[in-house]
Parts: structure tokens; C-alpha cells; sequence
């Protein structure tokens, strides 16, 4: 017994290296992917960091230096209340990745529960929360967007709110077909047939077959998600002033455009990269962890 198990330990860790190894080297051979992640990595650890690289405190009024150019100590000029851009574009990328990683998350976590309950439960459960995804997916998003923050008030919980709300049924509806599509396959079965209960089936063997194609949906959407973030903070109904979000800096560019390009710019760049990069970053785990969309077969 003992020498079974140390061959099923040696050869466990070799099979796991061997597919990580295949990943980063499927994901380098892909430009497009590559570009994504360093994107990605630029964003993210820009937003990590930022207390770090920022050069003037973001909220500072300046009372001299309004809708200034850029210069060698504002490096992308500033605001119309003398704010240094580029402090308030550094710190600006928080919000959105903040907003992005919370509503996506906490909807994939209860679209993956009751995704795996309506397709591994009985029918009537089924239908029920079919009917609940529908009755969710049936409001139109800007309209229901605007409901929720008119009875919650503007803020980034609002935000985060309606972003986990509105996508949640999506990864419930992804998550039921795959587990509706896996329920009467063979090992489900034996595992019926040895006494297993529906949490240990669920937890032990749908969850890791599901969870793969959820993330490179998630990943997907992260880009959609920071745009509404921008355009709810861009129209005043996102974070509040005088937090940086680039959105906002949008905004403050839209209104003094005449004056200065600079604040679009600066508003504007972040969100086309972000969006840039998560969306390559997504399409190439799609086409490393989906058998039928890979290049190579």
C-alpha cells in the first residue's frame, strides 16, 4: 500500500508542473495574450502601487496652477481646481479595478451556488430559479442601474451593487448547463451508487469541472464593468468628489475640453488599456483552456 501511494505521489506533482508548464507556454506563444497580461500587470500593480508613484496629493486644491499643461512638475498638467492629473489618474485606477473585482466576484460566488443547486436539483427548483434569473435579466441595465442608485444615493456600494446583481444570472445560466450537461455521466453515477450526498458530488466533482470556463468568463468581463463604472462616474452617479476615478476625470475633461486636452487624455488612456488588456488576456485563456478554440488542433 505504501508503494502505491508514493507512486501516486510522484507522479501527481510532475502531471501538475508539466500543465502548468504547458499553460505559460501556450500563453507566451500568444501576442495577443502576452500584450494582455503585461496590460494587465501595468493597471493592477499601477493601482497597488500608486501611493508610491504618485508625485502630488490627488485631492489637493491648488488655487495657482488651473487647467495648467503638462510640465516637468505636473506631469499631465491640471485640473480646473489646480489638482495635478496625474496624481488623480494614478490613484483613479482603484475604483474601477475595486468595483470590478468585488461585483464580478461576489456575483460569481452566488451565481456559481445557485447555478450548481438549479442544475443538480429537482425540476421544480429548476424552474424556480429560472424564473428568478429571467425576472432579473428582463430589466433593462441602464434603467435598473438608475433605480438602485436613486434609492441608495450614489457611491461605489451602489455601483458594486448593481454590476453583482445584473450579472449574476449569467454565471448561474453558464454554471446550470454545465452541470445539467455532467449529471448523468458515468462517475456521477458510481458516486451515487457509493452513498455520496449531493454537497460532496457538487463540491468534489461538478465545482472543478464548472469553474474553469466561469473565470475566463469573469476575466472577460472585467472590461464591461469598468466601462460602466467610468460612465456611471462620468454622468455624477458613481463615487462621490473628491475621490479620483477616471470617470471623473472625464468628466472634468469633457467640460473644460476647450481649455486643455489633457484631463480626456488622461481619463481616457487608462480605461482603453484596462480594457485592451483584460479583454486579451481573456480571449487568450479562452483559447488555452477551451479544447474546441485552440489554434493548434
Amino acid at each position: 500500500m505504501m508503494t502505491s501511494m508514493e507512486t501516486i505521489d510522484t507522479k501527481v506533482s510532475p502531471r501538475n508542473t508539466r500543465v502548468l508548464g504547458d499553460f505559460f507556454r501556450q500563453l507566451l506563444q500568444n501576442r495577443l495574450g502576452m500584450l494582455g497580461a503585461v496590460l494587465v500587470l501595468v493597471v493592477v500593480a499601477g493601482a497597488i502601487f500608486a501611493p508610491l508613484i504618485i508625485t502630488h496629493d490627488p485631492i489637493r486644491i491648488m488655487l495657482g496652477p488651473r487647467l495648467a499643461g503638462p510640465s516637468a512638475n505636473f506631469l499631465l498638467g491640471t485640473d480646473q481646481l489646480g489638482r495635478d492629473t496625474f496624481s488623480r489618474t494614478i490613484m483613479g485606477g482603484r475604483i474601477p479595478l475595486l468595483v470590478a473585482f468585488a461585483s464580478l466576484g461576489s456575483s460569481l460566488v452566488f451565481g456559481l451556488v445557485l447555478g450548481l443547486i438549479a442544475g443538480f436539483g429537482p425540476r421544480w427548483l429548476d424552474n424556480l430559479l429560472l424564473l428568478f434569473f429571467d425576472t432579473i435579466r428582463s430589466f433593462p441595465g441602464i434603467i435598473f442601474a438608475l433605480a438602485i442608485i436613486a434609492l441608495l444615493g450614489p457611491s461605489m456600494a451602489s455601483v458594486i451593487l448593481v454590476i453583482a446583481i445584473t450579472s449574476m444570472p449569467i454565471y448561474a445560466r453558464v454554471v446550470r448547463t454545465q452541470t445539467q450537461a455532467l449529471r448523468n455521466s458515468d462517475y456521477i453515477d458510481a458516486e451515487r451508487s457509493m452513498g455520496a450526498g449531493m454537497m460532496r458530488i457538487l463540491a468534489i466533482h461538478m465545482l472543478p469541472n464548472v469553474i474553469g470556463p466561469l473565470l475566463i468568463l469573469v476575466s472577460m468581463d472585467v472590461p464591461a464593468v469598468i466601462a460602466v463604472e467610468a460612465g456611471l462616474s462620468f454622468l455624477g452617479m458613481g463615487v462621490r468628489p473628491p475621490t479620483p476615478d477616471w470617470g471623473a476625470i472625464l468628466n472634468d475633461g469633457y467640460n473644460y475640453i476647450n481649455q486643455t486636452p489633457w484631463l480626456v487624455i488622461a481619463g481616457g488612456i487608462p480605461i482603453v488599456l484596462a480594457t485592451l488588456g483584460f479583454t486579451f488576456l481573456g480571449e487568450a485563456l479562452r483559447d488555452i483552456f477551451d479544447p474546441k478554440l485552440r489554434k493548434d488542433l
